[in-house]
């Protein structure tokens, strides 16, 4: 930074938050206990469900991991897996509690869907989000369920959507 210049503004959630993608393999130890931690930050803690958050999918080799960060730390965080059938699945999106309302989960979203690019995908939504995944291309596909106490509907977003987007 130049002597004259000012230093940027910490209030502004959306400054200098960096998109990065990797597979597992990519991951540099830091980064994988960071993104680890808010997931189980949001889910495990956050939402108060007791469940296997280390799946063994981050680990597959179809898998990448997309987040936002401010500084190295993450500010929002999803997987895309490679599913049978050329099918892409979205899953664990998160958001650091400080960092909502700052339209990251919209431009994670953005993100993700440039790495699906025309393939089909799939996610399971939590219920009260349904709206917030249809602006994307989302359409339920299924009937809603509950898991670890959560109203979820399964969503889908089929290769056509990407037309034009």
């Amino acid at each position: 930074m130049h002597p004259s210049q000012s230093p940027p503004r910490r209030s502004d959630p959306s400054e200098r938050v960096g998109f990065r993608v990797a597979s597992f393999a990519d991951l540099d130890t830091r980064t994988l206990h960071d993104l680890l931690k808010l997931r189980v930050d949001v889910f495990v803690v956050e939402q108060e469900c007791a469940y296997p958050e280390l799946d063994g999918r981050d680990v597959e080799p179809g898998t990448r991991h997309l987040w936002l960060a401010r500084d190295r730390a993450p500010v929002a965080y999803l997987r895309l897996l490679a599913d049978p059938g050329g099918v892409e699945r979205i899953g664990r999106v998160a958001v650091a509690r400080d960092a909502r309302g700052g339209g990251h989960a919209g431009r994670l979203m953005r993100e993700a869907l440039t790495v699906v690019g025309a393939r089909p995908c799939v996610l399971d939504a939590q219920a009260h989000l349904v709206d917030f995944y249809a602006r994307y291309g989302f359409t339920t596909s299924g009937p809603e369920y509950v898991e670890d106490g959560i109203p979820h509907v399964p969503m889908r977003r089929e290769a056509a959507a990407t037309a034009g987007r």
